[in-house]
Parts: C-alpha cells; sequence; structure tokens
C-alpha cells in the first residue's frame, strides 16, 4: 500500500465482492416415490387391500432387478366431510409410499408404468440426482472464489491500483440442491425427459486493498 493511503483506516482499503460458479451435470440416478391409497370403511379390509397392492408393486420392481426400495410414507388417516354444518364419516384412507432409486436412468418411465399396472395410483413425484455431489459442488465453489478473485483484480485495474488486492475473508454463501421435477403420464408410456442438472455455488470475499 501506498504513503499516500496510509492514514485511511482498514475500512476504506476493503472491498466486499460475491462470486458465483456453475457446473452444469447429466443426471445418473432417478429417485421414484409412488404407491398405494386404498379408502373405505372398514380398516383392516383397506389396509389388508393396500397390502397386498403393495406387496404386488414390490415384487413387480424386484423382478426387474431394483433393489433399492424402501418405505418412503405409510399413514392411516380418517375422512370427514361436511355438509350442511354436519360433519359426515366417510371412513378411512390408507396411503403406503416408497421410494425407488435406480441408475438405469432409460427404465425410469417404464419403472412407473410397471407399478401403475401392478396397482399403484399414487404417483408423488420423480427427481434426478447425481453420484459425487459433493465432489461437484466444490468445483462449483472454486469456480465461485475465482469469480470473485477475478472481479477483485478488474475493479483494482480500474481504481489505477498496480498490486493485485488480497483475500482475506471467504465466506460460503450456499448449498448445493438438485432441483425437483415433475412429469406428465401419457396413455402409452411415461416420458421422462431429466434434462440437466445445475450445482450452484456463491461466496462472498473481502479483500484489502
Amino acid at each position: 500500500m501506498s504513503k499516500s493511503l496510509s492514514n485511511n483506516s482498514i475500512e476504506n482499503r476493503i472491498m466486499t465482492l460475491t462470486g458465483q460458479g456453475q457446473i452444469s451435470l447429466v443426471p445418473n440416478i432417478a429417485i421414484i416415490r409412488l404407491g398405494v391409497q386404498t379408502l373405505g370403511q372398514n380398516l383392516v379390509t383397506i389396509q389388508s387391500e393396500n397390502s397386498r397392492k403393495s406387496q404386488a408393486i414390490i415384487q413387480v420392481l424386484k423382478n426387474m432387478g431394483i433393489s433399492d426400495i424402501k418405505t418412503f410414507q405409510y399413514t392411516i388417516d380418517k375422512i370427514f366431510d361436511y355438509e350442511n354444518g354436519k360433519q359426515i364419516d366417510r371412513g378411512y384412507s390408507v396411503r403406503n409410499i416408497i421410494e425407488i432409486r435406480t441408475n438405469n436412468m432409460d427404465r425410469t418411465g417404464a419403472i412407473i408404468d410397471a407399478a401403475v399396472k401392478t396397482g399403484a395410483n399414487v404417483v408423488d413425484f420423480i427427481s434426478f440426482d447425481v453420484t459425487d455431489k459433493e465432489y461437484y459442488y466444490q468445483q462449483a465453489l472454486n469456480l465461485a472464489t475465482m469469480n470473485a478473485i477475478q472481479k477483485s483484480k478488474s475493479l483494482s485495474v480500474a481504481l489505477g491500483i498496480s498490486v493485485d488486492p488480497i483475500p482475506i475473508k471467504i465466506t460460503e454463501n450456499s448449498q448445493f440442491a438438485i432441483p425437483y421435477q415433475q412429469f406428465q403420464r401419457d396413455v402409452a408410456s411415461t416420458p421422462i425427459m431429466p434434462g440437466n442438472i445445475r450445482i450452484e455455488a456463491s461466496v462472498t470475499a473481502e479483500f484489502i486493498y
């Protein structure tokens, strides 16, 4: 720092900048949540029906070579309607949702179709993910840091400063996230269009100049 600026306070010699980084990836994991909802007055009966259909779906999926299957949600709810201010008992709802993970992206639509044909009447959502997500996030974070550094160098040129600003503090602002994606069911088959996944990172950096 030149002597002509030595009387400035430290706050006057700091620039605070943000940096962004982004990695675009083709997903290689599909996450599907689907299942069976049964309604009726007799709880034991609809539980039995739900269990039978759910087991049939799981067996079909296993026959397709799907091994990563787990229960995501199981609920029993009492159903009421209101007519003319009176509460009317409509029975029960039993809902059993399973989560399926597969890295065979080409069969995602076929998995949904097979489950629906076997008795699934609820498809909550389908989302996409990538393996080694933390690794790619670190790449995006590095890009964000370099973006902030490049901004500081550009500003130093505009300010006529001959020495590059020195980073004294870098704060991570973001956490990676995989976007939720939905689909529409076609009569013939379920089209799945995963697209690309963007992993983003952001930092705030302070530079002394």
